[in-house]
C-alpha cells in the first residue's frame, strides 16, 4: 500500500508446550500472511511456549542477547520482508523471575522495540480458575510504542486491556495503531474480550490489532480466540473466531482522520 496505508494480518494459534512445534506453526502462519500482502504481521501472547510448567518455563527462558525465539523473529522478517510484531515470549529476567516481552521487528530484520506486560494476570475466577502470573514474571514498568510505516503503534499484553490508562497514553503520544496479544482465558474472553477491545478503539480512535491464542493447552487452560481487527469507529473488520488462523485488513490514515474530524472527542477532553 502507499505511504499512509498498511496491510496487517493478525493471526491466531493453539500453541503448545514444545517450543520447536510452536515456532515451525508459527513459520506457516507467518508465511500465509506474507504471501497475502501482508506488511505487519502480529503473533499472539505466548506464542513460542503455553501450557508448559513453571519449570520448564524457568528453564527454557533464555537471555534476550541469546533469544531462540528472538533470533527466529529476526529471520522470519527478513525472509517475508515485513515487520512483525511478535506476540509475547518469556525471557530471563531479574528478581529470579521471567519478563513476558513483546519484542518488534522491522522488514530488515532489527528489533526495534521490546515491551513488558506492565498489568499481570493474578485472579480467582469462578469455578476455581486461578492465575498467578506474578509467581513467575516480573512487571513492566513502561509503555512502548513504535513507528511503522505511516503509523504509530502501541504495544500491550492480555490484562492490560482492562486498564484504559495505558492506551490514553498511547493516543496522547500520538498513536494511530493499538496491539494487544493475547492469551484471553475462555471464561473471561466470552464476557468481556470484544467490548473491551471495541472500547478500546471507539474512546481512542485508533485501529485496535488483536491476535490470540485459542483452544486447549496443556496445562488445561483454555483460551478464547477471536483475533479480530477493530476500526477507529470501532467497527469488526476482520474476525477469526476459532481455529489456527490468518486474518487481514487494509489500514488507512484516511480512515483515521475522518473519525477524529467528524467527532473529535479527543480533543473535547477536559481531564
Amino acid at each position: 500500500m502507499s505511504s499512509a496505508g498498511m496491510r496487517v494480518a493478525c493471526i491466531q494459534m493453539n500453541s503448545v508446550a514444545e517450543r520447536e512445534a510452536n515456532l515451525e506453526q508459527a513459520s506457516l502462519l507467518l508465511q500465509q500472511a506474507a504471501s497475502a500482502g501482508a506488511e505487519l504481521a502480529v503473533l499472539p501472547e505466548n506464542f513460542s511456549l503455553m501450557g508448559a510448567s513453571p519449570s520448564d518455563k524457568q528453564m527454557l527462558a533464555e537471555p534476550q542477547e541469546q533469544s531462540t525465539v528472538l533470533a527466529f523473529l529476526s529471520a522470519q522478517a527478513i525472509t517475508h520482508r515485513m515487520a512483525i510484531v511478535g506476540g509475547s515470549t518469556l525471557l530471563q529476567g531479574g528478581q529470579g523471575k521471567l519478563r513476558n516481552a513483546c519484542p518488534v521487528f522491522t522488514a530488515d530484520g532489527r528489533m526495534c522495540a521490546i515491551y513488558d506486560k506492565i498489568h499481570l494476570f493474578d485472579v480467582d475466577l469462578d469455578g476455581g480458575e486461578s492465575y498467578c502470573e506474578s509467581a513467575t514474571v516480573v512487571a513492566g514498568e513502561y509503555p512502548c510504542a513504535v513507528e511503522l510505516g505511516a503509523f504509530h503503534v502501541g504495544l500491550s499484553i492480555c490484562y492490560d486491556i482492562r486498564f484504559p490508562e495505558l492506551y490514553r497514553h498511547y493516543a496522547d503520544v500520538g498513536c494511530d495503531i493499538l496491539c494487544v496479544v493475547a492469551a484471553f482465558t475462555e471464561q473471561t474472553g466470552r464476557a468481556h474480550w470484544q467490548t473491551l477491545l471495541c472500547a478500546r478503539a471507539i474512546e481512542n480512535q485508533c485501529y485496535v490489532l488483536a491476535s490470540a491464542q485459542w483452544g486447549g493447552h496443556a496445562d488445561g487452560r483454555r483460551t478464547w480466540g477471536h483475533s479480530m481487527i477493530i476500526d477507529p469507529w470501532g467497527e469488526v473488520i476482520a474476525l477469526q473466531e476459532e481455529g489456527t488462523g490468518v486474518i487481514m485488513a487494509d489500514l488507512t490514515s484516511a480512515r483515521i482522520t475522518h473519525i477524529r474530524n467528524i467527532l473529535p472527542s479527543l480533543k473535547h477532553r477536559k481531564m
